[in-house]
């Protein structure tokens, strides 16, 4: 069995805590830097990372820091008491000097070019989005913001919003109520790009509005989208790992990564709900039953990537490129 991580699995990185900060009611930012103090590895805005705050809190984080800086990573956490535990750690034990092994950057939330852009925050949404309006800022964009929240003292960041004036608009739902979503989007024109990221509403609000009005959208979504009725079952099927030379049987109910792991494999995985990409694999061959949240229409009909923590296979045999 393999015992080395695989070349697109890549060995978790050994970070020290720099600072951490109060950005708002419940959300603090952490500061993460090599602990020599050397360069990290570079990143673009929407991408994340996968922080390791202690045994089994493999957690995804969006970076909303300065990409040009690379000797800090910044992240934000929004305490979450009824969460998996991962919030719960950052906010009452992790502390400035502490150790956090963490993977990546990875990009599945890519700021594409265009000549303009709406941006649409919710909560702890604001993170991604943040680096995105400075790109856009820089490259000379027209873009606007629409960010919302219960109230105001428990938005992130604010302080950095404030300084663009007549693009970003705060509008926190007890003074505001629902953000306009939908009149937003009829405001841009035909060839402006939509990015969305909050809760599960505010998604849907969005994907809404951008097919009625035709409008690209991107979305990050915080839980899977609902995957309405299924059109296979969870059924046995095997799984060839050609680089590896091995071959994994997968049993009803049981997941791809569910049978790797315990195969001796090693893989990468954080939300194990298809919506952070951290497991995304390259398949050679099989028909791919996607159930995530990431992948457009486009890529599942390509056929040739799956998140192995949710989707299954349609076919008696999937070769992946493990």
């Amino acid at each position: 069995m393999p015992d080395q991580p695989l070349p697109d699995q890549p060995a978790k990185l050994e970070l020290r805590v720099k600072a951490m900060a109060w950005e708002a009611d419940g959300v603090l930012s952490v500061t993460l830097a090599a602990p020599g103090g050397g360069e990290l590895p570079p990143w673009t805005p929407g991408a994340h990372i996968d922080a390791d705050f202690a045994p089994g809190l493999s957690r995804q984080y969006s970076l909303c820091g300065d990409p040009a800086d690379r000797r800090h990573w910044r992240i934000a956490v929004l305490r979450e008491p009824a969460g998996r535990g991962g919030s719960e750690f950052v906010h009452t034990r992790l502390r400035p000097g502490d150790t956090v092994a963490a993977n990546g950057p990875r990009n599945r939330f890519a700021l594409e070019t265009a000549g303009e852009y709406l941006f649409i925050a919710g909560g702890i949404g604001i993170t991604p989005l943040l680096p995105m309006l400075a790109a856009a800022s820089a490259a000379g964009a027209a873009w606007r913001l629409l960010y919302g929240g219960r109230q105001r003292e428990s938005m992130a960041f604010l302080d950095v919003i404030a300084a663009y004036r007549g693009q970003a608009e705060i509008l926190p739902q007890d003074e505001s109520g629902l953000l306009p979503v939908e009149e937003a989007v009829a405001a841009t024109g035909p060839g402006a790009v939509v990015y969305c990221c909050g809760p599960a509403p505010l998604l849907a609000a969005a994907e809404e509005s951008c097919a009625r009005y035709r409008r690209a959208l991107h979305l990050e979504r915080f839980t899977a989208k609902p995957s309405g009725s299924r059109d296979t079952a969870d059924g046995a099927f095997e799984v060839v790992c050609k680089r590896s030379g091995i071959t994994v049987p997968v049993s009803a109910g049981q997941s791809v990564l569910s049978a790797l792991e315990d195969a001796g494999l090693p893989v990468s995985s954080s939300c194990q709900e298809g919506i952070c990409g951290t497991c995304e694999t390259a398949v050679l061959d099989g028909d791919i039953d996607h159930r995530d949240s990431v992948l457009s229409d486009d890529e599942r009909a390509a056929g040739d990537t799956m998140f192995i923590c949710v989707s299954r296979s349609r076919s008696p045999r999937l070769v992946l490129d493990l």
